[in-house]
């Protein structure tokens, strides 16, 4: 991630702005009020996305059992699917 100051955040805008975007590269900005984020718009819908689904009580939970795996009586991922779908 690059840290920068809005004075140079302004000089190389176009620059940082390809990297966002063509690199997924996120940039920081600092100012003496606070700082800020660049992100590529890819990045900013897989966030919202995130968030949204993280939102929903029932798809966190299956989503957390997704990430510890599979439970133990499901030795192939075919026979659990319908649970997690």
């Amino acid at each position: 991630m690059n840290v920068v100051n809005a004075t140079q955040f302004r000089k190389d805008l176009f620059s940082m702005l390809d990297s966002a975007v063509v690199n997924n590269e996120k940039v920081t900005i600092t100012t003496k009020n606070g700082n800020a984020v660049l992100v590529s718009e890819e990045d900013w819908n897989g966030i919202l996305e995130t968030m949204y689904l993280m939102s929903d009580p029932e798809m966190s939970d299956i989503l957390g059992e997704a990430r510890r795996g599979y439970p133990a009586e499901c030795t192939e991922w075919r026979d659990c699917r319908k649970d997690t779908m």
